[in-house]
């Protein structure tokens, strides 16, 4: 995919939280929200950090058996001039080790200090990694 527009890219970076959407080989679809980093080409999120129960959450099965996912990262207001949303569709792996692994550790623990008391290593665990093939947005106009 292309360079996401500066703007795109800035909200994806700082938005909080999204919503994944996956779904089984029988297009069985389920949608979790999830916390996730930017790394300016692709989203990463840690899926747990007890790695004898990441193997079994259902959303790294189905990545597993259909690794096409769709995310959704918006923003709502009660003025509704502020609402704006963002639809990447892509292609997740799951990532258990490696430099990209770890960098994607290091940028979810500077996103979200929540995770250093967590036991997130850069050493174990799994993680979700979306490379974006496709990107809707949409924002208000007047």
């Amino acid at each position: 995919m292309s360079v996401l527009p500066a703007d795109v890219a800035e909200f994806i970076a700082s938005a909080r939280l999204g919503r994944l959407a996956t779904a089984d080989s029988a297009g069985q679809p389920l949608v979790v929200p999830f916390c996730y980093a930017w790394d300016g080409e692709a989203l990463v999120s840690v899926v747990d950090a007890k790695p004898k129960r990441a193997g079994d959450l259902r959303r790294v099965r189905n990545i597993r058996e259909n690794p096409k996912v769709s995310v959704v990262i918006d923003f709502y207001d009660e003025d509704w001039r502020q609402l704006r949303w963002v639809i990447i569709q892509g292609l997740a792996e799951i990532l258990t080790a490696g430099r990209d692994f770890a960098a994607g550790i290091d940028l979810l623990l500077s996103k979200y200090p929540q995770y250093g008391g967590m036991g997130l290593s850069r050493d174990r665990g799994a993680m979700i990694k979306i490379r974006p093939g496709k990107v809707l947005q949409w924002r208000y106009a007047s």
